[in-house]
């Protein structure tokens, strides 16, 4: 499958996340239209993490941010990073690349959700002080995101996401 010795395919669902520090994984997630992915990856530890959240903020539905934090830019977000650390990742050695945000539909401003995840999602990285490595937004197409756990190795479609060395 890839380069990294990949043996089985977990699928990342629409509202969910997963990490693994199991190096013949690669994580998959389908349908990045509006929403947005982000992968996390520590070359170290050899863990890493997938999130496909579909809406920027968890205060318009509080239950729903309980049920399910994925859900949420807010929330998912620090779960990803939280549930890779304690696998053993570290947040200095973590590569993060993130995919989607695109306008899927002719909108306003205010109604184009891609961009408003796009912007919470740069606005938490920020207060966190969280660099993306690479990313590959915007736009108005669906993206298929893939993340080799063994090797770090990250593609959409089947473009490979620029590899920076650490």
């Amino acid at each position: 499958m890839g380069s990294g010795g990949v043996s089985q395919q977990t699928v990342v669902e629409i509202a969910d996340f997963k990490v693994s520090n199991d190096p013949t994984i690669e994580l998959i997630t389908y349908s990045l239209g509006s929403c947005i992915g982000v992968a996390i990856w520590d070359p170290v530890a050899l863990v890493g993490g997938m999130l496909h959240f579909m809406l920027s903020d968890s205060t318009i539905s509080p239950d729903k941010a309980v049920a399910n934090p994925a859900m949420f830019a807010d929330t998912g977000i620090p779960l990803l990073f939280r549930s890779a650390y304690s696998l053993g990742a570290s947040k200095k050695r973590l590569v993060v690349k993130v995919a989607g945000g695109a306008s899927m539909f002719q909108t306003t401003e205010r109604l184009d959700i891609g961009k408003h995840n796009y912007l919470a999602l740069r606005k938490i990285f920020w207060r966190n002080n969280v660099l993306i490595d690479s990313e590959h937004t915007g736009g108005c197409l669906s993206r298929t995101m893939r993340l080799e756990i063994g090797s770090g190795q990250v593609t959409i479609g089947n473009h490979r996401m620029k590899q920076v060395a650490i």
